[in-house]
C-alpha cells in the first residue's frame, strides 16, 4: 500500500509539472503574437523631411542666404532633411510655378528667398509652413495693415531690413556738400518702394533734394540710370534684386559720370557702390534654417513665430570705386573683401 501511494504521488507530480510547462509555453506564445500585431512607434530620428527652396534670382546676397539656410538645417538635422532647390531667374510667374510644384509634391516646408518668392508662396498654400528670407518688410510684402511683427497662419521668416535712417545719415556723413540725391529702384519690388520712400523722407530732413528714378525691369535700367546720373550728385539704391543682378550696368554709367552710389547692402556695394550699412545675408539665412529646424524637428508653431532681424549692421566701403572717384572714407568703415 505504501509503495502504491508513492507511485501515485510521483504520477501526480509529473502531471502538475507538465501542466505548468504547457501554461508557461502558451503565455509566451500569446505575448509574442500580441507584440506582432502592434506597429513599432516611429522614432523622430527615422522621419525624413523635404524642404523646397524657391530663390528669386542668383546673386551674391540671395546665394549667401540660401547657403546659410541649408547649412543650419543640415547641422540640426543631418540626413533627415533633403532639399529641392529651384531658381526663378528673376521672374515672379516662375516663382508661382515652382511653388505649385512644391505643393503638389507635398514638401514639408517651403523657404522663399526674396519678396516675389514669398508672395508666390503665400498665394500657393495656406497649409505648408513657409519661411521667408531676404524680405525687407513683411507687412508691405504680404499686404498686412498694422503689421505687428508676427504674420500668423503658416508664414514667418527673417528680414534683411537695415536701419534706413542710418543709411540716409551715411549719405550726409560721406557727402555733406551734395545737394541732389537720386533714388534708383525697381517698381516691381514692393519692398524697394518702401525703402526709397523712407530714405527720401530721412534725406529731406537732412536738407537734400531727392528724386525718384524707377525702372520696371532690367531692360530700361541703363536709360534710367543715365538719367539719374545726369540729375544727381549722389545716387542711393536699396536692397533691390534687379539692381543686385545688374550692378555692372550701374557701375559702368555712374563711375564714368563720377557720381557715387550708396547701396542698401554689401553685394550691391561690391558691384557699383562706394559704401553701405549692411547685414550678413548668410547670417539671416542661417537663422531661417534654425527656425525651420524648430518647426520640423521640434514641432514649433509657425503661427506664433515673430519675424526675426539681423543682429548687427556694419559700415563697409568699396576701396576700388572710392579710389577712382576720390571719395575719402572716415574711420569706422570696413573694407569690402574681394570675392
Amino acid at each position: 500500500m505504501s509503495k502504491l501511494k508513492k507511485i501515485l504521488a510521483l504520477s501526480m507530480a509529473a502531471v502538475m509539472m507538465f501542466s505548468l510547462s504547457a501554461c508557461g509555453s502558451g503565455q509566451k506564445t500569446e505575448t509574442s503574437e500580441a507584440a506582432g500585431t502592434q506597429a513599432p512607434a516611429e522614432s523622430s530620428t527615422d522621419k525624413t523631411f523635404t524642404v523646397g527652396i524657391c530663390q528669386l534670382v542668383q546673386h551674391p546676397a540671395l546665394d549667401a542666404a540660401t547657403k546659410g539656410f541649408r547649412e543650419a538645417l543640415e547641422e540640426e538635422m543631418g540626413s533627415a532633411v533633403t532639399f529641392d532647390e529651384q531658381n526663378a531667374q528673376n521672374d515672379s510667374n516662375t516663382c508661382s510655378t515652382i511653388i505649385n510644384s512644391f505643393v503638389s509634391g507635398g514638401v514639408d516646408l517651403i523657404m522663399a528667398n526674396a519678396t516675389p518668392a514669398l508672395q508666390a508662396a503665400q498665394a500657393g498654400t495656406n497649409e505648408i509652413p513657409i519661411l521667408g528670407t531676404s524680405v525687407t518688410e513683411y507687412g508691405v510684402a504680404l499686404g498686412i495693415d498694422d503689421f505687428n511683427g508676427t504674420v500668423g497662419g503658416n508664414i514667418s521668416g527673417t528680414s534683411d531690413l537695415a536701419p534706413l535712417s542710418e543709411q540716409a545719415a551715411m549719405v550726409k556723413e560721406l557727402f555733406p556738400d551734395a545737394k541732389k540725391v537720386g533714388l534708383l529702384y525697381c517698381t516691381s519690388e514692393a519692398n524697394s518702394q518702401y525703402q526709397v520712400d523712407v530714405v527720401k523722407e530721412e534725406l529731406e530732413k537732412l536738407g537734400y533734394e531727392c528724386e525718384f528714378f524707377s525702372f520696371s525691369d532690367s531692360n530700361d535700367l541703363s536709360s534710367v540710370t543715365t538719367s539719374a546720373a545726369d540729375a544727381s550728385d549722389v545716387i542711393y539704391v536699396p536692397t533691390d534684386n534687379t539692381v543686385a543682378s545688374n550692378t555692372g550696368i550701374i557701375d559702368n554709367i555712374c563711375r564714368v559720370a563720377k557720381v557715387p552710389v550708396v547701396a542698401g547692402e554689401e553685394g550691391i556695394c561690391r558691384g557699383c557702390g562706394v559704401a553701405t550699412l549692411s547685414i550678413s545675408y548668410y547670417d539671416i539665412g542661417y537663422q531661417t534654417g534654425k527656425m525651420a529646424a524648430s518647426i520640423l524637428k521640434d514641432g514649433a508653431d509657425i503661427s506664433t513665430m515673430p519675424i526675426e532681424y539681423a543682429p548687427q549692421f556694419t559700415k563697409k566701403y568699396n576701396k576700388a570705386i572710392c579710389d577712382d572717384l576720390g571719395v575719402t572714407i572716415p574711420e569706422g568703415y570696413e573694407e569690402i573683401a574681394e570675392e
